[in-house]
């Protein structure tokens, strides 16, 4: 490296794109994976995930057998047995916040009573701080312009503030992400206020939380100025925590923590892992591709209540002709939910309430119009077609912006819920796992001869 101090830096990017190039010897013919019989992301030829393990947290089924034939349905999504659309129904009609017993319920696989729902609540936001000066001398002297950095940065850092951070006991381990499920929005927001002082020159606000309210609420208290929010957000956002807090094992994410947890990690080694994964706009990032999707529509259909417009750009996005030309039309469709995604179905009737509580019904109407035309028009164009529908992430970006979160916090909170399944696939892989996961990769490079430098062209 020596021989390139003195280059520019255009002289050293020209070196690296035409290194870069070299990296076409790294791609592999996609008839290589049929003849070795390779089950591309860990999916069959039918989109089915491999099994890989087995779990009792959670599980999501679109599927059913009807005279041996196996046939779409309504997506359902349990956690811990229980049906999540029961669990929801049950603590609104309870006007209660839901997101602390879905803790529990991951956790420890049980619904708590009253009492240790009480107790369980007290404890956790009893882990609702960060160690002294933590805020100052690791959020405040790195600002970041990307949350989910800060997050994963500061979880590492965490480690350093840990009496006993490599122990794999399992109470050890709980009270490691304990403490982290009940720090994350903090780290979270007050990582987003320092970019926002630093870097844009607005007012710091690093609100304390209060120990009274929810962890929904105290998301809300601590990122707005005024610490005000109505209870329909509140609510809201408790409801898209518990949506959002735990999918199957094999999600990219989970999975990602079941793999680094099998190699006898540190909780916060894993938990960073985790991060960077959700991170990436193909998981925790796809409801920003769904707003800016969205923007891209209203800038560019003349008349967004006229059906047959909003068709035509609807179908030049599946043609690759629109927005990012990637041929998707985001939030519509699911790996695994085909008929409808249980999590969108609940979340639809408040984002409409929400939305007229905001006087935003026009933004939602657009909303509404494509979850309905979408599905029609990708039947009609794609060959191999299992069904498809509006999924969380379609509609939860626009439930954020009516919040008042910023759009850097978007993934960020989907990972504040997350931990939650996290946490609960850790110390499961922990309790059951004494094998390292280590999937094989097939070579298929031929073999070669060395040949000496003197005689490389």
């Amino acid at each position: 490296m020596d021989s390139m101090t003195n280059k520019s830096s255009k002289d050293v990017n020209d070196y690296i794109r035409s290194l870069a190039s070299i990296c076409e010897n790294d791609v592999i013919p996609l008839n290589l994976y049929s003849e070795h019989m390779v089950n591309r992301g860990l999916r069959d030829a039918n989109g089915n995930g491999v099994l890989t393990g087995l779990t009792y947290i959670s599980n999501v089924t679109a599927k059913k057998i009807v005279d041996g034939v196996e046939m779409p349905m309504d997506g359902k999504l349990y956690y811990r047995g229980i049906n999540v659309k029961n669990i929801v129904e049950s603590f609104l009609m309870e006007d209660r916040f839901g997101f602390e017993e879905t803790i529990y319920l991951l956790l420890f696989g049980k619904l708590p009573t009253q009492t240790e729902l009480e107790d369980f609540t007290h404890l956790l936001l009893g882990y609702c701080s960060l160690p002294s000066k933590f805020t100052r001398d690791i959020i405040m002297k790195a600002p970041s312009r990307d949350m989910m950095n800060v997050l994963a940065r500061s979880v590492l850092m965490l480690y350093y503030y840990d009496d006993n951070p490599d122990s794999l006991a399992i109470p050890n381990v709980l009270r490691q992400c304990l403490q982290l499920i009940a720090q994350f929005p903090l780290l979270a927001v007050y990582g987003y206020h320092t970019f926002n002082h630093y870097e844009r020159d607005m007012s710091l606000y690093i609100h304390p939380p209060n120990p009274k309210l929810s962890l929904a609420e105290n998301i809300l208290h601590i990122l707005r100025p005024d610490q005000k929010y109505t209870a329909l957000e509140a609510r809201i956002l408790d409801l898209s925590l518990v949506l959002h807090a735990e999918h199957g094992g094999g999600n990219n994410s989970t999975f990602t923590t079941r793999v680094v947890s099998s190699s006898g990690t540190d909780t916060y080694s894993a938990m960073a892992a985790a991060l960077g994964s959700l991170k990436g706009p193909k998981h925790g990032g796809a409801n920003i591709n769904v707003k800016r999707m969205i923007d891209n529509i209203i800038e560019n259909v003349s008349n967004l209540n006229d059906e047959g417009e909003l068709s035509d750009y609807l179908l030049k996005l599946l043609r690759k002709e629109a927005f990012d030309k990637s041929g998707l039309i985001y939030g519509i469709g699911h790996p695994v939910y085909s008929l409808s995604d249980p999590r969108a179905l609940m979340f639809e009737r408040f984002v409409q309430k929400l939305s007229v509580e905001k006087g935003r019904e026009e933004d939602y109407k657009l909303y509404a119009d494509i979850a309905k035309l979408a599905p029609e028009l990708i039947a009609n164009e794609r060959k191999m077609y299992k069904g498809v529908s509006a999924n969380i992430d379609f509609y939860s970006g626009f439930v954020y912006e009516m919040l008042g979160l910023p759009q850097e916090l978007f993934t960020p909170i989907f990972a504040i819920s997350r931990i939650a399944g996290w946490s609960a696939h850790r110390i499961e892989e922990l309790v059951n796992s004494s094998k390292i996961i280590r999937p094989q990769y097939k070579s298929v490079s031929e073999v070669r001869d060395y040949v000496p430098i003197e005689n490389r062209f």
